[in-house]
């Protein structure tokens, strides 16, 4: 019979706990608990220097009992305000996304929630996957996302699915464009049918004005023409778990890592993508916490 020395038995352990410590962290403290702010400014090619913009954005709201209560996402709203944006989006997932819960925060619960939101240009909102998918959680029915879509409208957010809206701010125009859900219907685990059509969507669009687009998975992103100057997406969670690329755990193979998070930026074309708020397939976050994105576009300022 081998026995285990002292000290190896103190490094296992020691290695013990701190797995414990992480874990404990991954699911009680980080999804639940921790909020942050990313700001971004930039002067995308094809934004007036002097029309400044800001855009406060929620992503992957995931309501559900007791990691995203609708007292959460009102707060979470409010915070938002007191960024005083311009322009609020939502970028889509407000449904939970897995059954680790204690209930579901009902759509109009939510809704009410974000009836809060104020921006002087409007709140503008897309759909995501797990709104067409299922009901307040996975195992209640979808009824097609329409739900969802009268609890936006009674917040008072409008809502486009290869819709766009002219929007004119200090005699600047602008278009916000919204794709509907790129994986809305699911025929299997792995085949998908989206509702997104990029290109009848931009087709609204009639003037030269810059072009703001709200599309909820950024897969999108490389068939976005430079006629958009931003891209806002979400679905990602920036992986959910923060680990190295070969081992990451919930990242999507249909996106590449460097896009899945942050500022990305391919042939002069620029997307930041959210981490969002909430979680799915379980209530874990490591090193990716919920933030809300905090975007100003325009030259900054100059200081005499």
């Amino acid at each position: 019979m081998a026995f285990v020395t002292r000290r190896g038995f103190l490094r296992a352990a020691g290695g013990g706990a701190a797995l414990l410590g992480v874990g404990g962290y991954a699911f009680g403290v980080e999804p639940g608990l921790i909020l942050t702010r990313t700001a971004y400014h930039m002067a995308p090619p094809g934004w007036p220097a002097d029309l400044h913009l800001r855009i406060g954005v929620i992503a992957d709201v995931h309501a559900c009992e007791p990691w995203m209560p609708a007292s959460r996402v009102r707060a979470i709203c409010n915070k938002v305000n007191a960024l005083n944006p311009d322009v609020v989006v939502l970028l889509g997932d407000y449904t939970g996304g897995h059954m680790m819960v204690t209930g579901p925060v009902m759509p109009e619960a939510w809704g009410e929630a974000m009836s809060v939101l104020r921006a002087p240009y409007g709140v503008y909102g897309v759909l995501g996957n797990h709104d067409l998918w299922h009901g307040a959680l996975p195992n209640m029915p979808a009824l097609n996302g329409d739900p969802v879509r009268k609890a936006l409208r009674d917040a008072g957010v409008t809502v486009l699915e290869n819709d766009a809206v002219r929007v004119v701010k200090d005699g600047h125009a602008f278009w916000i464009v919204g794709l509907a859900d790129q994986l809305a219907l699911r025929r299997s685990h792995h085949e998908f049918i989206g509702m997104d059509d990029l290109p009848g969507s931009l087709a609204q669009v009639t003037d030269d004005a810059p072009v703001i687009l709200l599309a909820h998975e950024p897969y999108i992103f490389p068939q976005v023409p430079q006629r958009v100057v931003l891209t806002l997406s979400g679905h990602t969670h920036g992986g959910q778990v923060r680990l190295p690329e070969f081992i990451q755990p919930m990242m999507s193979q249909r996106v590449r890592w460097s896009q899945t998070y942050g500022h990305v930026e391919m042939n002069n074309r620029h997307m930041i993508v959210s981490a969002g708020l909430g979680t799915s397939l379980a209530p874990v976050r490591f090193m990716r916490p919920p933030e809300i994105v905090d975007v100003v576009l325009g030259t900054p300022p100059q200081i005499s």
